[in-house]
């Protein structure tokens, strides 16, 4: 990789860590799946300008359903529930330990050893965290987390069994991005008026201030469409095995800033166990020259942001 390419994975990667603070401090006074709904509809307009994907439109309504829907959805509710964002963010890197696993069950595509061994580790991790979380990390907020991470993952076989490429034209991942969020904001809206009601949809719409205009830029525009124009364009002329490692950084972005900003302290449980979870993730990329030599059959690289 160039210097300019590694500038640019350092930002990319920034600016999905900080994404976490970011929905976190736009959300207030707003119900998490309403302002799930204002987001994708914001990313959804580009469609007027991005071209349709090449794939079926089951394959664009299952990622819209799981990797956009579902794991905003849970990832929003948590936060909601008092999920700190540093570890929200660390504990959706369990998507690529759930992808390998799903793939395995799902795709038949047995795991290699440094698979096995990231799981392993991944799940160590995940352990970790769990049992010496920080006293004001609710056990439910964990789970909806670890169940957006979950749906991330069933999002990732979808586009991958469906040979989704990286790129932004009709076949390219930024494609798929921004026409599979045209399936989330009505459902969203629909189970935002089940779960928190008509008059707390009401209440939230007149909550929406410059806080959740400039979130909604920002994870809408800045995240989702720049970010992903950019990772697309790094992928496009480097090894993804150079490129994929910088995203580890999200995680650690999230946690530093969610410090600093918000005063959260990690606890020594959540670093320790993050940072196996963060190198259990970096082992899982790890391939033999004769295997990346090779092209992938199923092609699509798993989708790395929030």
């Amino acid at each position: 990789m160039t210097r300019r390419d590694m500038l640019l994975a350092a930002l990319v990667a920034s600016l999905w860590g900080l994404n976490f603070v970011v929905i976190d401090w736009g959300m207030s006074g707003i119900p998490p799946l309403l302002f799930v709904a204002i987001r994708f509809a914001v990313v959804a307009l580009a469609a007027v300008v991005v071209p349709r994907p090449a794939t079926g439109w089951r394959v664009v309504v299952g990622v819209g359903l799981f990797m956009s829907l579902g794991q905003f959805a849970l990832l929003y509710s948590a936060l909601a529930l008092g999920l700190s964002p540093g570890l929200a963010a660390l504990l959706l890197q369990a998507q690529a330990v759930f992808t390998i696993v799903l793939a395995a069950a799902a795709l038949r595509e047995r795991p290699s050893v440094p698979q096995a061994v990231g799981v392993t580790l991944g799940v160590v991790g995940l352990a970790i965290v769990a049992v010496f979380r920080g006293g004001d990390a609710p056990v439910v907020a964990v789970c909806f987390a670890l169940a957006a991470a979950l749906s991330w993952a069933v999002g990732n076989v979808i586009s991958r069994r469906a040979g989704v490429v990286t790129g932004v034209g009709r076949g390219g991942t930024l494609s798929l991005t921004v026409w599979s969020s045209l399936v989330v904001p009505v459902p969203a809206v629909a189970l935002s008026l089940v779960v928190d009601g008509p008059a707390a949809i009401t209440a939230g719409l007149a909550a929406i201030g410059p806080a959740a205009v400039v979130s909604t830029v920002y994870t809408a525009g800045l995240c989702t469409l720049f970010g992903y124009a950019v990772f697309n364009g790094l992928l496009g002329r480097n090894p993804s095995a150079a490129v994929v490692p910088w995203i580890l950084l999200a995680p650690v972005v999230a946690m530093a800033s969610a410090a600093v900003l918000l005063g959260e302290t990690p606890s020594v449980g959540e670093v320790v166990g993050g940072a196996v979870l963060v190198a259990g993730v970096l082992v899982t990329g790890i391939r033999r020259r004769a295997q990346t030599a090779r092209p992938v059959s199923k092609g699509a690289p798993i989708r790395l942001s929030a």
